[in-house]
């Protein structure tokens, strides 16, 4: 039996709705078609793959760069990106 697991970027679905997060950087950002996003990810499962960091390329480099970034750093990027209001006027 295969497990794989799927790590998605900011995806196209109700997920940032349903969390209340629109008016946040990346609930009001661009987001990655979720048929791609599946694709990959079956794609991966079908080759025996253990993970897939799915989506754009900007998510994968992300994924990439989250290997060697402390913990502390992409916990304040995450905060950035999901504060409430963040996503707003262009004053960011």
């Amino acid at each position: 039996m295969t497990v794989t697991s799927l790590l998605p970027g900011p995806t196209d679905t109700e997920f940032f709705e349903r969390a209340g997060m629109e008016d946040t950087r990346v609930g009001s950002g661009k987001k990655d078609n979720p048929a791609e996003v599946a694709r990959q990810a079956f794609d991966a499962l079908m080759k025996g793959d253990d993970q897939v960091i799915a989506g754009s390329f900007a998510n994968k480099v992300l994924g990439v760069a989250g290997k060697v970034t402390p913990d502390t750093g992409k916990a304040a990027m995450h905060r950035r990106l999901s504060e409430p209001g963040s996503g707003g006027t262009g004053d960011d």
